[in-house]
């Protein structure tokens, strides 16, 4: 990694489940109450397995807990809302798959596709339309309008079923089906923003009041 004298050195690093996995490890007093929210966090998750509706719940309190409002989380809860983004979560995942079966392994890979299609059909990069929505390490799609989200979940849709056609295999032929596949929503985005006047994607977003 890259210190501040400019220069770069070898690093011990490590991801947030490897880092889990080293407090477990560590025989302190003082990496006690991390096991013991690591314990609480399961004990959470085994409820939730067994009781859906608890996941629900707790989303609703760490909306709370983010600032979001309660418009916000009752348009990401109910009806339509939490109907937009199991379909566009599903869309997503069907895609995934296709991708996997077809050789796509890493996942930089996905990435790369991922922003392929999100270019095409928006304008923007991934990082470009997260600068715009005014985003860090915040999930893109939790700021997403109802528009946006309903445009990629087309965009992937289309990626998807021309890959299908296609029989596309490897990264390169992924590559050109997600450049269709974004095209289809683009061109779906400009008919629509030619009969509103309004741009489909926006620097809205769900932040909290600063």
């Amino acid at each position: 990694m890259k210190s501040s004298d400019g220069k770069n050195y070898n690093t011990d690093c490590s991801d947030t489940q490897g880092l889990l996995r080293i407090i477990q490890s560590i025989p302190s007093p003082k990496a006690e109450p991390f096991k013991q929210w690591l314990a609480k966090v399961g004990y959470e998750r085994m409820q939730e397995i067994a009781d859906p509706e608890q996941s629900i719940d707790r989303a609703r309190e760490n909306w709370q807990k983010l600032g979001r409002s309660e418009k916000w989380i009752q348009q990401r809860m109910t009806g339509p809302g939490i109907q937009q983004r199991m379909t566009g979560q599903e869309t997503r995942n069907k895609l995934i798959d296709y991708w996997q079966d077809s050789g796509i392994k890493k996942q930089d890979e996905f990435a790369l596709l991922t922003n392929i299609i999100h270019q095409e059909w928006t304008g923007l990069t991934v990082r470009k339309h997260k600068d715009l929505k005014g985003l860090e390490a915040q999930n893109l799609r939790d700021h997403m309008t109802e528009a946006e989200l309903i445009f990629t979940a087309l965009a992937e849709l289309s990626t998807r079923q021309i890959a299908e056609s296609e029989q596309a295999k490897g990264l390169h032929k992924n590559a050109i089906a997600s450049k269709k596949g974004g095209a289809v929503a683009k061109n779906a985005r400009l008919e629509l923003e030619s009969k509103t006047g309004k741009s489909v994607v926006t620097g809205e977003n769900f932040l909290p009041p600063s």
